[in-house]
C-alpha cells in the first residue's frame, strides 16, 4: 500500500495547486490513500506569504472530493500547524474545533525568524542555527503536545549553507534524543517526509540515523509523506521512503483515521 500523509494545495499560502489536482495525481500514481495536510501558521511575521487557513472552507472542500472520489482514494483532512512556544493555548482550542483525521506539528520558525529565507544566515553559523532549531523544537513540543506527528525534524537542514548538506546526529544527539523521548513518551510519532530528496539532501527528513535512533528508542509511529505543494511531487520518493524504513528496523508505516494511528504493513 502506498499513502502520502503530507500534501498542500491552494488552501495553504505558498501552493497555487486545485486540491482536486492533488487528488487526481494521487490516483495517477497508485496511492490507496492521501492527506492534506494545509499550512495554518499564526503569527507568521513575513508578508510575501500569509499562512492563515479558512479552515472551513478547507473542510468543506475536503467533503466535496470525498462524496466525488468515494471507493477510490481515502482522503484525509488534516492540518500543518507552524508551532511557537507562545501559541500554546491558540492552537488546542483551534484543533478541538475542527473533524482533523490528522495534525502535523512542525516548527519553522525560531525566534520569530525563519531559516527558509538567507537573510537567516547572515548572523548564525550552520552549527548554532541547527542546535537553536533544535531547542525551539523542543520548547514547542513543550507548549502544545496535541500533535499526531512531528514533521520534517531536521527542517532547517534544508536551508542551511552546509555542503554537503546533512544533519550530523553525533553534533546534536544529546537534543535529538531529549526529542525523541518527548515524543515516544507521549505516544507521538515522526514523519518521513521525502521533501529532503527534492531539496538535495539524498534522503528524507529526518535523516536515516535520527529515524533509526527514534526506532531504538522504542518509537512505533511514522507516517510518510512528500510535502508536496505542485502535482508533480504528489506520492514521490514513497519506494525510497519505505526503503529508509526498513533499512531501521521497521516493519510498519502509520496512517490516520479521526486522530487515531492505523498501522501498515511496509511492501
Amino acid at each position: 500500500m502506498k499513502a502520502d500523509f503530507h500534501l498542500h494545495s491552494s488552501f495553504s499560502g505558498d501552493s497555487d495547486t486545485a486540491s482536486e489536482q492533488i487528488v487526481q495525481a494521487g490516483l495517477q500514481r497508485g496511492l490507496s490513500a492521501i492527506c492534506f495536510t494545509e499550512h495554518y501558521d499564526a503569527d507568521y511575521p513575513y508578508d510575501d506569504v500569509c499562512f492563515e487557513l479558512d479552515t472551513k472552507a478547507y473542510l468543506g472542500r475536503i467533503r466535496e472530493l470525498r462524496s466525488v472520489y468515494r471507493g477510490q482514494i481515502d482522503i484525509g483532512f488534516g492540518v500543518e500547524l507552524g508551532l511557537q512556544p507562545q501559541l500554546g493555548a491558540l492552537y488546542h482550542s483551534y484543533v478541538e474545533q475542527y473533524p482533523f483525521d490528522f495534525v502535523i506539528g512542525s516548527t519553522h520558525l525560531m525566534d520569530g525568524k525563519d531559516p527558509y529565507y538567507a537573510s537567516f544566515w547572515e548572523d548564525c553559523t550552520p552549527e548554532d542555527g541547527i542546535r537553536r532549531f533544535l531547542e525551539i523544537t523542543l520548547e514547542n513540543m513543550k507548549a502544545f503536545d496535541d500533535f499526531d506527528v512531528y514533521g520534517h525534524l531536521d527542517y532547517i537542514v534544508r536551508y542551511a549553507p552546509l555542503e554537503p548538506k546533512r544533519f550530523l546526529y553525533g553534533d546534536y544527539g544529546d537534543l535529538m534524543d531529549e526529542i525523541l523521548r518527548f515524543l515516544i513518551d507521549r505516544g507521538k510519532g515522526i514523519e518521513v517526509n521525502t521533501g529532503g530528496y527534492k531539496a538535495g539532501l539524498g534522503c528524507p527528513n529526518p535523516c536515516p540515523e535520527v529515524l533509526r535512533r527514534y526506532r531504538e528508542l522504542g518509537g512505533e509511529i511514522v507516517t510518510m509523506g512528500s510535502d508536496a505543494h505542485t502535482v508533480e511531487y504528489v506520492g514521490s520518493f514513497m519506494d525510497e521512503a519505505q526503503d529508509v524504513l526498513r533499512g531501521c528496523g521497521f516493519q510498519y508505516f502509520t496512517l490516520f483515521r479521526e486522530r487515531k494511528p492505523v498501522f501498515i504493513r511496509l511492501d
